[in-house]
C-alpha cells in the first residue's frame, strides 16, 4: 500500500524505494528517505532531534515543520496573541484524501480549519491544505491558504514558511546562490543591528558558526551541498529564505537538542517572512517547495 494510515501519522511509500512520513501533529513531515540518479539506495535526508518530542506535546524539533501565520515572535497587530511561528506546527490536522497514488508517486493531502483554540489567537475564516508528493528522488510540499469569509469579512495577512531540517554536515555544507542578497543577521546583539540589513558576499554560505540569517526577495532555487550530498531547493511563492544553524553557542541552550545535533544539519527555510502576504475574500494562496536529492 502506497499510503499507510496509523493513527498519529501517515506514511508514503514510492515503488522504487522512496519513503516520507508525515505526523497529524503539526502536519510535520519527520523523515523522507530517497535515493538520488547516482546513489540509488534510499537513505534519510531529514535531521529529527533524538530529544525531539514526537508525541504532540510540543512542536518537532526536526523534519519540515510549517510555520503558519507568523515567522518568528508575532510583529503583526493582528497576531499579538500568537506564539513564536504560529499555531500550525503545533495543531493537529485532518487527513482529508490520496491525490495521486501511481508509479510517478504518491501524493496526500491534510486539512486545518479554525477551531474554538485558534480562534481565539487568529480570528479570521480560512482553511489551511498542505499537499505532501513522494516522487522517486523528490520531496514536494505545498500549502494552500484559502480566505473562506464572505465578500463583506475584511482581508487577513500571513506569514508561511517551511522549516526545513536538511541532514547534512553542517560544518561542510555550502548554499548557494546567496550573492548579493539583502539579508538580516538575527545573530547580532542589538535591536538596531538586527534591523539593519547587510549584504552576502560569499559564494556558499557556511554555518560553522551560530548562524541565523533572513535574505529576502532570494532566487526561490538553492542548492546545499556538502562532501557526501546534495539537495536542490526549488520554490514557487516563497520569496525569502531563512539559513539558520545555532551551532554549539545556541544549540546547547535548546533543551530538545540532541547533544551535538547541530552538527547534523543545516536549515534551509523558505518562505515568505519579510512582510506580509494580504489575501482578500475568496483567494486562495500557494506556496510551494520541491525538495531533490541529487547525491
Amino acid at each position: 500500500m502506497p499510503v499507510i494510515q496509523k493513527d498519529d501519522r501517515l506514511i508514503l511509500e514510492h515503488p522504487k524505494g522512496a519513503t516520507a512520513e508525515i505526523l497529524r501533529y503539526g502536519a510535520t513531515v519527520v523523515s523522507w528517505k530517497a535515493g538520488s540518479s547516482t546513489a540509488l539506495q534510499p537513505i534519510e535526508r531529514l535531521f529529527v532531534s533524538g530529544k525531539a518530542a514526537l508525541d504532540g506535546s510540543k512542536p518537532v524539533r526536526g523534519g519540515i515543520p510549517v510555520v503558519f501565520p507568523a515567522f518568528g515572535a508575532p510583529t503583526h497587530p493582528d497576531h499579538v496573541k500568537l506564539s513564536q511561528h504560529g499555531f500550525a506546527r503545533n495543531s493537529v490536522w485532518s487527513f482529508s484524501s490520496i491525490v495521486l497514488d501511481s508509479d510517478a508517486g504518491v501524493s496526500v493531502k491534510l486539512t486545518l480549519a479554525p477551531d474554538a483554540a485558534i480562534k481565539v489567537q487568529f480570528d479570521h475564516p480560512f482553511q489551511l491544505e498542505y499537499v505532501v508528493t513522494l516522487a522517486e528522488h523528490q520531496l514536494t510540499t505545498a500549502l494552500h491558504v484559502k480566505h473562506t469569509g464572505l465578500s463583506t469579512n475584511p482581508p487577513f495577512e500571513f506569514q508561511a514558511l517551511f522549516h526545513n531540517y536538511i541532514r547534512a554536515s553542517a560544518n561542510d555544507v555550502r548554499i548557494s546562490p546567496l550573492t548579493g542578497l539583502s539579508y538580516y543577521d538575527k545573530t547580532e546583539a542589538t535591536e538596531e543591528a538586527r534591523a539593519t540589513p547587510k549584504v552576502e558576499s560569499r559564494d556558499g554560505v557556511d554555518v560553522r558558526k551560530f548562524t541565523d540569517s533572513v535574505y529576502e526577495n532570494a532566487p526561490g532555487n538553492y542548492s546545499i551541498i556538502w562532501p557526501s550530498g546534495a539537495i536542490e531547493v526549488r520554490t514557487q511563492n516563497l520569496k525569502d529564505v531563512v539559513v539558520w544553524n545555532p551551532q554549539q553557542e545556541a544549540g546547547s541552550k535548546i533543551g530538545d537538542m540532541e547533544q551535538g545535533g547541530w552538527e547534523k544539519y543545516v536549515c534551509v527555510e523558505p518562505g515568505y517572512v519579510r512582510g506580509f502576504v494580504k489575501l482578500e475574500p475568496g483567494q486562495t494562496w500557494l506556496g510551494q517547495q520541491v525538495l531533490t536529492a541529487k547525491i
